[in-house]
């Protein structure tokens, strides 16, 4: 069991997140940031060092002292990735993106988590917390995690993905609900939820689908590098496997999304054109009493009936009969 160090800094502002040094015995040794700036670190085999890209001081120490060319600490700092994974040297770069599980932030608003895999070091960086690197370092605590970096950057990949699909299978549950309440006449489902349910499950998509290539590559290019063992390439397997999975679950999803979507637009043109139908109905009836009424209401001398005292009654059980004359013909018809 590892005994975890005192926090002396904000974890929010501490260039090291969490670190940990991995002896040739298999003894694991938790890392403070004094550790890594005075070269502690040649006295393990393999460390470990999860770093808050925020942070000067382990932006500068990336770039000074880390050992990393140029072209790796760049990309490891630079502003906005994607998923992917490239072999550089005796390592790799590795990006791949996690759901943004963070309180009070939109989940799909999903993290970059950026690695450099070698034999001896695996140097990850994050913006804001990804809980999927906790998980794994929980892991490391207990004694159980993986011993060799291609282990650990495949039960990482691994926690991405299972962070991930209790995320997806809830975007599936909400289109689920709102199916039924399409079905429910009593239950009006508005537009603007199935738009941002879209808009939620599309933007999740946009980094699913490069991360699923970006798993394929490190397979590909893994098996001929020595850093990631059978075993290592069986777990990035299936992770892609998953991965791939959750890529065509959100297809579904944004599928049925645009359905439902054209059903609820089909379903208000119908409403509107049956209030429309029920008016032209109502204004068809109405069109020759209003003819008849203004026709006699108009100021002039000779209208008939004018001294007769039966004539109002006579005109308005006229009316009334061309009205019944004109619903049977409109029955007649089918129109309504």
């Amino acid at each position: 069991m590892v005994t975890p160090l005192p926090a002396s800094i904000d974890a929010m502002t501490a260039p090291l997140v969490f670190g940990y040094g991995f002896a040739a015995d298999g003894t694991v040794s938790p890392l403070n940031w004094a550790d890594v700036t005075s070269g502690r670190l040649k006295e393990f085999s393999r460390h470990w060092l999860h770093l808050n890209r925020r942070s000067p001081e382990a932006q500068t120490w990336l770039t000074r002292q880390s050992g990393l060319d140029r072209i790796a600490s760049e990309a490891l700092l630079q502003e906005d990735t994607r998923p992917r994974s490239t072999r550089h040297g005796p390592g790799f770069l590795i990006n791949l993106r996690g759901m943004n599980l963070n309180e009070g932030e939109a989940l799909e608003d999903m993290l970059a988590l950026r690695m450099w895999a070698s034999e001896t070091a695996l140097i990850s960086l994050r913006a804001k917390p990804i809980q999927a690197t906790r998980d794994i370092e929980a892991k490391v605590k207990a004694g159980t995690a993986p011993s060799t970096t291609g282990g650990l950057v495949a039960a990482l990949a691994d926690a991405l993905t299972d962070r991930m699909e209790p995320e997806v299978s809830r975007f599936d549950e909400q289109a689920d609900q709102f199916e039924d309440d399409l079905l429910d006449p009593g239950t009006r489902l508005p537009r603007s939820k199935l738009s941002e349910l879209r808009r939620r499950v599309l933007q999740v998509r946009r980094y699913i689908l490069p991360q699923r290539e970006a798993l394929a590559q490190l397979v590909r290019e893994g098996t001929q590098s020595g850093l990631f063992s059978d075993h290592d390439l069986l777990f990035l397997r299936e992770s892609a496997d998953r991965v791939t999975r959750l890529a065509e679950e959100l297809d579904t999803i944004r599928d049925r999304c645009t359905v439902l979507q054209e059903q609820v637009i089909e379903e208000r043109a119908e409403v509107m054109n049956q209030r429309l139908f029920v008016l032209s109905i109502l204004s068809a009836v109405f069109l020759p009493i209003s003819f008849v009424t203004g026709l006699f209401g108009v100021n002039v001398g000779g209208m008939p009936g004018v001294g007769s005292a039966a004539a109002f009654a006579i005109l308005v059980t006229s009316l009334a009969g061309a009205t019944l004359v004109m619903l049977a013909i409109f029955r007649w018809r089918r129109w309504i």
